[in-house]
């Protein structure tokens, strides 16, 4: 009681009467207790009781005004699943066209009218002399199939020796676009999947080229608006699905130990495709050439690809990645350049990982004649593979009629034996064998982590699908990944279980709406660990800006991915992703490079109609916002899932749909 008459606080006067104050409150207590039926008494009860009331009735309209506050800028609108999105107009050069599907609305009711713009205002320069942010214009229609970084005209220019012509090769400042890819006229939502795998719309990748190339083959065909995609190959004519069982038969593809694949080569990706129903997962990847949109066919399919080719530079995959590797007639020639090929294949190889070939030269004593080569000159280039493989501490598992398999040890415990045999290819000096980007490959066997005893395997074991996508990764647990650990991961993997139940609340991630998916800055892919119970794969980036490389554990988790600088284009088709996600992306490239080329590569291999998830500081999000709008993206900034004193918010983006006028195809 004495601390709220506390005199230290008062002048000589107010401590004179906050002591009188006291006094007078102690003389009316004590009257009250004595003569409770006194008028001072009463009077001084009444007091107290309305005192009360009224610290009451603030204090309840407080929490119900900052409840109220709270639910209106957490509670996120619900996605109208039959409305579509409103249709933007479009400039002279392309017309807007009925869309087939429909995207997520972000209204709360179909005929409201969202407040998208941004509260945070930030001042843009305006270099068009007007008062007004100019929207993108749209690229002519012969940019409809537009790759920055393998575009064949500017290949040319480069060396044919080894593919160089066909590997990335980016255009410079001067040779930039800043236009708007179109899709082609009549481009049509792409089939669900799994209907997708078989089907997909003529209109939307408009080239017959290989349903009369491959026709023996049964790659593609043509079913009037549709292309069919029978699941067939140049090395299994029966289809995918009866030659994946062949191989099954020979090593288990069934009891989850293998779950990531790599096929070179791939074509149509059929073989990645019919691999899917065995919860196997295949990075595919063929380069650009006369085999006309191989890669987006797949892609368009839903069937994980990626624009590559076997060249000078090393695959843009981490070291000890995939549990098998693939080709099938991939024309790669492994005996080559001292192994060179068949190395690095080596060095994205877990321990223990297999290596299928199928096609020239296994069984060369059957297909010699319609191989139109000489049984001599097959025979030479299998033992000459033969031999290599050997020098890699290879296992050669079975070869059984078109199949041939090869086995890479767990460790290395013995291979030191092996290279007293075989001096070549000699052992790699290389201090970082994840080094992937823009590093030409070396004929070299790259070093296993060390082991104790002959069992072990290099590196750490991991589980069987898909107990390995929820499990700490060897890298984390034995700690290869600084500033990682196996708390760090528990965290991270609660936090994205928490993000994707609140993105639910407001797009239809559950409904079947999106297939491919890319994470563009995949962290230890936790966006892909809790998509996995829904029917979509995920593309896991790993910027090579990034602080921490943890791709190679993204890898161990059993889920797939690349490495990729944001200051260039991806190597994948337009309109090849129903989904992309941007964590803090724009946060570590907004000094590193114009974010202006980011969004507007993303927008081209966004679909039309797809959704953009990004994720920054609000600043950050509100100078992205300014530019999506230029680009006829529809977008709104939504609070952090734990509420809006996060500085840190979400928006959400939908690509509108249009389409390049049906008159400049003539």
């Amino acid at each position: 009681m004495l601390r709220a008459y506390d005199s230290a606080q008062f002048s000589p006067l107010g401590r004179i009467k906050a002591f009188w104050r006291f006094y007078h409150d102690l003389r009316l207590g004590a009257m009250a207790k004595d003569y409770p039926a006194s008028p001072k008494a009463q009077q001084l009860q009444e007091f107290k009781k309305q005192r009360l009331t009224y610290i009451l009735v603030v204090s309840a309209l407080c929490i119900a005004f900052y409840v109220l506050g709270a639910w209106q800028n957490t509670t996120l609108p619900k996605p109208i699943g039959n409305s579509a999105i409103t249709r933007v107009g479009c400039d002279p050069t392309v017309a807007t066209t009925q869309s087939s599907g429909s995207a997520p609305s972000f209204g709360p009711g179909s005929g409201e009218v969202l407040d998208f713009d941004a509260h945070h205002r930030l001042t843009i320069n305006n270099t068009d002399g007007d008062g007004e942010l100019q929207q993108f214009p749209a690229c002519p229609l012969n940019f409809s199939e537009y790759t920055p970084c393998e575009d064949r005209t500017r290949g040319r220019r480069f060396d044919r020796t080894m593919l160089v012509y066909r590997e990335r090769h980016c255009p410079g400042k001067d040779e930039q676009v800043r236009c708007l890819i179109p899709a082609p006229p009549g481009y049509r939502t792409p089939f669900k999947w799994p209907r997708s795998r078989d089907y997909a719309y003529f209109n939307n990748i408009p080239h017959k080229e290989l349903s009369i190339e491959k026709a023996v083959q049964n790659w593609i065909q043509v079913e009037g608006d549709k292309f069919k995609f029978p699941g067939g190959g140049t090395m299994f004519p029966r289809g995918a699905d009866a030659y994946i069982d062949d191989i099954d038969k020979l090593i288990s593809l069934s009891d989850g130990k293998i779950r990531t694949a790599v096929d070179t080569g791939c074509g149509v990706a059929s073989w990645g495709a019919y691999l899917l129903k065995r919860n196997i997962i295949a990075m595919s990847f063929a380069p650009r050439d006369t085999h006309e949109a191989q890669v987006q066919f797949a892609l368009e399919r839903g069937v994980s690809a990626i624009i590559g080719v076997m060249g000078k530079h090393r695959l843009p995959y981490p070291s000890r990645a995939f549990d098998m590797a693939h080709c099938s007639r991939c024309l790669i020639p492994w005996h080559a350049h001292d192994g060179l090929y068949l190395a690095e294949v080596d060095r994205i190889l877990r321990p223990g990982g297999y290596w299928i070939l199928s096609g020239p030269p296994i069984n060369w004593k059957t297909h010699h004649a319609g191989w139109e080569r000489t049984k001599e000159d097959l025979k030479q280039e299998q033992d000459k593979i033969e031999d290599v493989a050997r020098s890699l501490c290879w296992n050669k598992v079975v070869e059984k009629r078109d199949l041939s398999i090869w086995q890479k040890p767990k460790n290395h415990l013995e291979c030191a034996n092996i290279k007293k045999t075989y001096k070549t290819p000699h052992i790699c000096k290389s201090d970082n064998p994840d080094a992937a980007w823009y590093r030409q490959m070396e004929a070299c066997v790259t070093p296993l982590p060390e082991v104790s005893n002959q069992g072990e395997v290099a590196g750490g074991a991991v589980e069987k699908w898909p107990e390995r996508a929820f499990l700490v990764p060897p890298r984390i647990k034995r700690g290869m990944i600084p500033g990682l650990d196996a708390k760090k991961f528990d965290e991270d993997k609660k936090l994205w279980e928490k993000r994707v139940a609140y993105y639910k609340r407001t797009i239809p991630i559950a409904e079947n709406r999106y297939r491919n998916v890319m994470d563009m800055n995949a962290n230890m892919g936790g966006f892909a660990a809790s998509l996995v119970k829904y029917p979509v794969w995920v593309m896991n980036v790993v910027p090579v800006n990034s602080d921490r490389d943890t791709l190679g554990a993204i890898y161990e988790r059993g889920f797939i991915g690349t490495y990729q600088d944001w200051c260039e284009a991806f190597s994948t088709y337009p309109r090849t992703y129903d989904l992309l996600h941007a964590d803090n992306l724009f946060s570590i490239y907004q000094d590193r490079c114009d974010i202006t080329d980011i969004l507007l590569e993303m927008d081209r291999i966004l679909r039309p109609e797809g959704t953009a998830i990004i994720r920054d500081t609000v600043d950050v999000l509100t100078k992205v916002q300014a530019i999506t709008k230029r680009m006829r993206w529809e977008s709104r900034i939504m609070d952090h899932e734990d509420g809006p004193f996060n500085p840190e918010k979400v928006l959400m983006a939908v690509k509108t749909y249009w389409t390049a006028k049906a008159e400049e195809e003539h």
